[in-house]
């Protein structure tokens, strides 16, 4: 949706039918209205397997009386739908604990995202679409020991998000994805390895799919042959994917709603030293060419670029309306909402500053490079930091590969791995599906369980 346009009379409409009934209630509120198409494709040799078409669209309000919030949910939009949601939401607000904290914000905006960069028209038929899909499978399928693409696809999404409120906010954004992924899996004698990767656009023709070809096979094969190395301590640099995997698990640290609730191991080093001096993070929620772009938060605040680590201090935390207002601070735009869920917090874009080191300084002498953790969730403590997690990559020696890695384990403790860090380098980097920019960072040290 442009700035200059307006949002759906329909919607509007809808929010001010919800108001109504709210206001005779004596309650306040807010809406959440979250619509998505999708096109899903999928080969299977040589030929579409699946091709599924959705079309879904969600209706949430929080209701706030007397202290007491209470949610409920509609997938329809009929008057009587409506007005069941928001009496079964008021009911439900009878049922819950007061917290004084939350409030519907005082707040009269009218934000819209820019169709013309998040929204882009997308001139591919799904003809070409089914043509890219079937090419991926087959040039993988084409690579020698290449055996079976299992995981493969195209979708394409459109997403619609609107906030409305009883204050009056009106808020809306739309974005257009279009992504193709694939896992291959590779085969030679006794020995398999199956890997995987995938490509996001705003546009089906800037999707590149003999490079994801080659990227997918590349990661397959080039494990085949991995195996375990001796058992010590070794220098890290988690790849591009893997470390946002990493600092996205460990960022319940910078949650104001754990602090909140007495969880997060930050909860009371605000202004204190948390990592290396060298380490800067934010979440940048306005760069516009990273798919985690946010005009506003699930409250409707206006988002904007959040410094939580800098220099190795800690600066701040996430915070939506509630969790800043008990500890007497000012929403950060880091409200996370559904039509079913309750309040919580949740980052846009997390970024890392770019260090100093040049590619001769982070990747010199012996180091091992990670490209796939196994079980980083139920490995992962993010209230202790420790985690244990199987991995795979490659031992490496001056920016080169010797050997590939597999059947070992990695084991130590996130946040003291904050203060372990070798360098930092001077480029930036997404993961594939643009959620995150980071250098790459060379940690010092880690166990590495092996022979």
């Amino acid at each position: 949706m442009s700035q200059s346009q307006t949002i759906d009379s329909g919607l509007q409409q809808a929010s001010e039918q919800v108001f109504s009934r709210v206001k005779d209630a004596g309650a306040e509120a807010d809406l959440i209205i979250i619509a998505a198409e999708s096109l899903s494709l999928k080969a299977s040799e040589g030929k579409l397997e699946e091709q599924t078409v959705s079309n879904t669209q969600s209706f949430g309000v929080r209701v706030i009386k007397d202290d007491h919030i209470g949610i409920a949910y509609s997938e329809a939009s009929d008057a009587e739908s409506l007005q069941w949601m928001v009496d079964q939401a008021l009911q439900n607000a009878t049922f819950s604990d007061t917290e004084p904290h939350e409030r519907i914000l005082d707040s009269q905006q009218q934000l819209v995202s820019d169709d013309s960069i998040f929204f882009p028209e997308d001139s591919a038929s799904v003809d070409q679409q089914i043509d890219m899909v079937l090419q991926l499978e087959q040039g993988l399928l084409d690579k020698p020991l290449v055996k079976n693409v299992p995981y493969n696809g195209l979708s394409d999404v459109a997403n619609s998000r609107f906030l409305f409120s009883s204050a009056g906010l009106s808020a809306a954004s739309r974005e257009r994805m279009v992504y193709a992924y694939a896992y291959a899996l590779a085969e030679d004698g006794d020995k398999n390895a199956m890997e995987g990767t995938g490509q996001m656009q705003r546009l089906t023709q800037q999707l590149d799919v003999p490079t994801l070809i080659e990227s997918v096979a590349g990661a397959s094969l080039d494990l085949l042959d991995g195996k375990p190395i001796p058992s010590k301590h070794y220098d890290v640099i988690f790849d591009r994917e893997c470390q946002i995997q990493l600092f996205v698990v460990f960022s319940m640290a910078i949650s104001g709603k754990a602090a909140k609730e007495g969880i997060s191991p930050w909860r009371d080093k605000i202004g204190e030293t948390v990592a290396d001096s060298r380490l800067s993070m934010h979440d940048m929620p306005l760069l516009t060419d990273g798919f985690g772009y946010s005009l506003f938060d699930d409250e409707g605040t206006a988002t904007a670029n959040t410094p939580f680590i800098v220099e190795g201090k800690l600066n701040t935390m996430m915070h939506n309306s509630v969790t800043a207002s008990h500890f007497g601070l000012t929403t950060t735009g880091h409200a996370s909402r559904g039509p079913r869920s309750t309040l919580g917090v949740g980052s846009h874009q997390l970024t890392i500053d770019a260090g100093t080191a040049n590619a001769a300084e982070i990747y010199a002498g012996e180091y091992l490079e990670i490209t796939s953790m196994a079980g980083l969730h139920s490995g992962a403590n993010a209230i202790s930091g420790d985690f244990s997690l199987g991995v795979s990559g490659f031992l490496c020696r001056d920016g080169k590969r010797v050997q590939p890695v597999r059947g070992v384990t990695v084991a130590g403790n996130f946040y003291k791995m904050l203060n372990q860090i070798e360098c930092i380098g001077n480029e930036r980097f997404w993961n594939w599906q643009r959620s995150s920019l980071m250098p790459s960072i060379r940690f010092a040290g880690l166990a590495i369980s092996g022979d």
